[in-house]
């Protein structure tokens, strides 16, 4: 019988306890050609963006372009903008910001008993796993990162392009492979033994203690697989690009960091690196961005207070971040791929767990997606006392990355007016 790429997802769940079998390397290889790559990355703003700059006034398709949006007019039928959207039961203020890209419920981070569940981006890693030579890419300008795994722990981030680039397209000398390769086969050990001295342990243990070393052994598993996989990725030459290794700039400079981090990221989707970018751009709060005009730093400005003089720098700076954003879609946009586009293959997600920073909202976030196939230029505006949840955009994602699945978080389904 032949698997088909719906038979192969299914069984993900239980081919994961396998070794890495040659004999199914043509199954995935017919699996992946069923259809072309699709990508996404994920971004947040976790200031926010200033609502009366970044959301038009109209809905639909004909609406007049916002001051934000103006800054990337030129891919205007590239990307739907969409008002409304929030996260149910998420508590206000920054914190709200560790469930973006999960969802999860949650009256404060800090409060004890919450426990992250995993985020879009790392979902889908998980289903896609050994496809790229890296499942992920988890970045940010500065601080904290917007990816958790399956057991609700945070995926740290880089911080640093030039490392990463190095991770992707330099190859390390033959003493350097070698000894990753060693270190490689040392974390198989290790599982090996972990888990035998576990089994013993078995017939001993009570109901919840199963269920507990259950969930231990399917995470030990999933090891093994990326173990595995990594292996098999460490032989293969990593790809050459025309660009130079990139110069880290300093944390203060937003802009600079992103368009860094965006270029990086064009060139992960050119070279098929990898097919998952989650982004931190964080403004931070440790001095003003070198942006004429602006003498603030970012933090204080998004809690403007309605302060004339702070609104005008705030405008300054995310109409720079927008610029930058539309250099981006531009070099997606401009790279062809089997008679299509990177964009048209990439779904470019930007918004923020903030609808408003200067009084710490969570509704009505800004959300706007670019690329990835779906119909494109329109406005879509839900009503934000019942408007479905932001989780249904996540869905509607994750089917678009061929991920079977009508689940996710606090979704009730994909997500209304969306359509490829």
């Amino acid at each position: 019988m032949n698997p088909t790429r719906r038979t192969f997802l299914r069984a993900a769940g239980v081919s994961v306890a396998l070794p890495w079998l040659e004999a199914l390397a043509p199954r995935r290889a017919l699996a992946a050609a069923a259809a072309p790559p699709r990508r996404m990355v994920l971004m947040s703003a976790p200031l926010g963006f200033h609502p009366a700059s970044f959301f038009p006034k109209e809905a639909g398709r004909d609406y007049a372009l916002s001051p934000y949006l103006e800054r990337i007019k030129d891919f205007r039928n590239d990307f739907t903008v969409m008002s409304g959207l929030s996260h149910p039961n998420v508590a206000e203020g920054h914190d709200s910001g560790y469930s973006f890209l999960t969802g999860a419920h949650h009256q404060g981070f800090m409060r004890s008993g919450f426990r992250n569940t995993i985020s879009v981006d790392q979902l889908a890693a998980e289903r896609i796993a050994g496809q790229t030579r890296t499942a992920s890419l988890v970045l940010s300008t500065e601080g904290d990162s917007l990816s958790w795994t399956r057991s609700g722990v945070m995926v740290p981030s880089s911080l640093s392009p030039s490392s990463t680039f190095a991770q992707l397209f330099l190859e390390g000398r033959p003493e350097e492979v070698e000894a990753q390769m060693r270190r490689l086969r040392q974390g198989q050990s290790i599982l090996d033994h972990v888990r035998g001295m576990s089994k013993s342990m078995e017939p001993g243990l009570g109901a919840a203690d199963r269920e507990k070393l259950d969930e231990y052994f399917t995470s030990v598993r999933e090891l093994e697989q990326r173990l595995t996989i990594a292996k098999e990725w460490a032989k293969k030459p990593k790809p050459k690009v025309d660009a130079p290794r990139p110069q880290d700039p300093p944390n203060v400079d937003i802009v600079a960091r992103a368009r860094t981090w965006f270029n990086l990221v064009h060139l992960a989707f050119q070279t098929d690196s990898t097919r998952l970018v989650t982004l931190l751009l964080n403004g931070g709060s440790h001095g003003s961005p070198p942006i004429p005009g602006v003498s603030l730093n970012h933090h204080d400005l998004s809690h403007h207070g309605q302060d004339p003089g702070k609104l005008q720098q705030l405008g300054l700076v995310e109409t720079e971040v927008m610029k930058v954003f539309g250099e981006f879609l531009g070099k997606l946009k401009g790279t062809a791929e089997e008679g299509e586009t990177l964009l048209d293959r990439s779904m470019v997600f930007l918004g923020s767990n903030l609808g408003n920073a200067s009084n710490h909202s969570t509704k009505n976030l800004p959300v706007l997606l670019a690329g990835g196939g779906f119909k494109h230029g329109e406005h879509l505006v839900f009503d934000p006392k019942s408007a479905p949840p932001l989780c249904n955009l996540y869905v509607s994602l994750l089917q678009r990355m061929g991920i079977e699945t009508d689940r996710f978080g606090s979704a009730t389904g994909t997500l209304t007016g969306l359509s490829t």
